[in-house]
């Protein structure tokens, strides 16, 4: 390999390291931003400009170019978790079809309502509108929580991984058994449930919400006198088995809010296309 084909290897390298280092939000310096800006900016235009009364609706031929173009991008941007599921380095990267996928996704707000000629009432078109805001919404609730979350996991975790975290806890437990040999019966009961409870019980409102009022290790603090060596041992050995169970629980706490996130925006994406079916269908079935 020649001197000029090898420096031009690594400055494709070095670029490619640099694209990896920046958020699916800057992508391609704001790609998608600017096409959805400049998608937002023609439909608002083109409204403005139509001169006819009433003002063009759904049922107008801009409206039904609008639905046309809506639609085709719900279609489209509801794909990317068939795009997940594929390994592409290319132009269509997996960072690229998320950035379009927010951005082409938030100028939906501007299409879809300049597609209802702001005409809002109790039927399936106003269900369609009202569904595919709600998806805008939580989407845009996901993308503050994929950007935020990740960072707060990993200072939760200060660099350690679930296994060690668990390891940590059992390293704890083994020791609180030793220690608690000494420990009166009602004492050492306090302990034993602390440690026969899973890390993980609790159920899903426990860890959304971080509060496990059914946790034994802190009733067995609660309980626990200082009076003796032996007491003031394993008191000690409780608090740093609650400060590891607190650990591993603001874990599951941020790991739960991302996962209940996306239930609820593919549960609502779900709804949101089979509204406008039945919107489509009515359209045509009237038309």
């Amino acid at each position: 390999m020649t001197a000029g084909a090898s420096r031009s290897r690594f400055r494709e390298d070095e670029t490619r390291r640099d694209s990896d280092h920046v958020s699916f939000l800057r992508h391609k310096r704001f790609r998608w931003a600017w096409a959805a800006l400049a998608l937002s900016l023609a439909a608002a235009a083109g409204y403005a400009l139509i001169d006819q009364d009433p003002r063009p609706n759904g049922g107008s031929w801009y409206g039904y170019t609008l639905g046309t173009i809506g639609l085709g991008l719900i279609l489209w941007l509801s794909l990317l978790g068939v795009r997940k599921r594929r390994i592409n380095p290319g132009a269509w990267s997996l960072k690229a079809w998320t950035s379009a996928h927010v951005y082409l996704g938030l100028s939906l707000v501007v299409v879809g309502t300049l597609h209802t000629g702001f005409q809002i009432g109790w039927n399936v078109h106003s269900l369609a509108y009202v569904l595919m805001l709600l998806v805008i919404a939580t989407g845009v609730y996901g993308v503050v929580a994929y950007t935020t979350l990740p960072a707060r996991l990993s200072d939760n975790r200060r660099e350690m991984t679930r296994a060690q975290m668990l390891d940590a806890l059992t390293a704890i437990d083994r020791q609180l058994d030793g220690a608690a040999q000494p420990l009166a019966r009602g004492e050492a009961d306090l302990v034993l449930a602390a440690l026969r409870q899973s890390p993980f019980a609790g159920g899903a409102l426990a860890r959304l919400t971080g509060r496990y009022p059914a946790c034994q290790t802190a009733r067995a603090l609660a309980g626990m006198d200082t009076a003796s060596e032996a007491q003031q041992r394993v008191r000690a050995l409780l608090e740093k088995r609650a400060a590891q169970l607190a650990q591993i629980r603001g874990a599951l706490r941020i790991q739960a809010a991302l996962e209940v996130w996306l239930f609820l925006h593919i549960t609502l994406t779900i709804a949101l296309i089979a509204a406008l079916s039945a919107h489509v269908i009515s359209v045509f079935y009237y038309w």
